[in-house]
């Protein structure tokens, strides 16, 4: 089983001598941290049953950033379900960490297009929320809330440049800076897995793109394993270190690429020719897959 991952999953290769556009290697040999084994989902029965994910094997090494793109209802959110324990697969297995989920416990931070900001807490409590309600922190909360904790937070909110906005409400903030608060909320508790659901759709360009840049830094620093969920193909490229292209329902994997340009990114380098083309060969994918109708945007929604 783990040579056939490793034969559709290139950050499992264990050559370690590839280099990236930039001259630096890629170390992608860690050990897998996520293993989807045979995983279908069908939800319904009889003539009423959808077969919305077909049987997919796919392996992730930790510390990995992949990027899962595909047209609507092709799936990308129901992995993220799955590894977030939130949905169980209809066939298969479903491994994090080495074993199978739920055998161990993991910490996971999660960020969606929504911040889910609570109103009546100021930005510091909410991003403070997880050391709460989060084994082992819960047990130190009471002790270390207005010294340790409090200093972690502030730490982390200067680091996506809200110093300052700790005592500020969600609805006195923008929405790129709710959706900072949101990774800083995501991120707080140091998780072992990061599960991005189009955390930048609703935003602007300008935005969105500062964002990345934001969550590029913050991925490097923490080398969290992350799974992306977005449509925005330029996005996927910007912050990926493999981007998986996924069909129309039943959900399936079509190419497994990974990317190699040097870290760290920056937004210039996403209107040169090798990243444009790496832009359009996905969507040519895509495309492709629906039949060759509707609209795929390269580089937005």
């Amino acid at each position: 089983m783990r040579a056939a991952l490793a034969e559709i999953n290139p950050s499992l290769d264990p050559d370690p001598t590839a280099h990236n556009p930039g001259g630096a290697t890629l170390v992608s040999h860690a050990r897998p941290f996520i293993e989807f084994e045979k995983v279908s989902v069908t939800f319904g029965r009889g003539a009423k049953r959808v077969q919305a994910l077909a049987e997919t094997s796919l392996a992730v090494a930790e510390g990995d950033f992949v990027a899962l793109v595909g047209p609507s209802g092709c799936g990308k959110s129901t992995l993220l379900k799955l590894v977030g324990d939130l949905m169980k697969p209809s066939t298969g297995y479903v491994y994090v960490g080495g074993r199978e989920l739920g055998a161990t416990p993991i910490r996971i931070g999660m960020a969606y297009q929504n911040p889910t900001l609570l109103p009546w807490l100021n930005i510091r409590d909410n991003v403070m929320l997880p050391l709460k309600i989060v084994p082992p922190f819960r047990s130190e909360f009471r002790g270390k809330r207005r010294t340790e904790f409090r200093d972690r937070v502030e730490a982390l909110l200067a680091q996506v440049g809200l110093a300052g906005f700790g005592d500020k409400f969600p609805w006195q903030l923008s929405g790129g800076m709710m959706q900072r608060a949101n990774l800083c909320r995501a991120l707080i508790h140091e998780p072992d897995l990061l599960l991005l659901d189009e955390p930048f759709g609703a935003l602007d360009q300008f935005t969105r793109e500062e964002l990345w840049q934001i969550m590029q830094e913050l991925w490097m620093t923490k080398k969290t394993t992350v799974l992306l969920v977005t449509h925005d193909l330029r996005e996927a490229a910007f912050l990926g270190s493999r981007i998986c292209v996924m069909s129309a329902r039943p959900g399936r994997i079509l190419e497994d690429q990974p990317v190699r340009f040097a870290r760290p990114r920056s937004i210039e380098m996403t209107y040169q020719p090798d990243f444009v083309a790496l832009n359009q060969h996905l969507r040519g994918l895509i495309v492709e897959a629906r039949g060759g109708g509707g609209i795929v945007q390269a580089g937005g929604h």
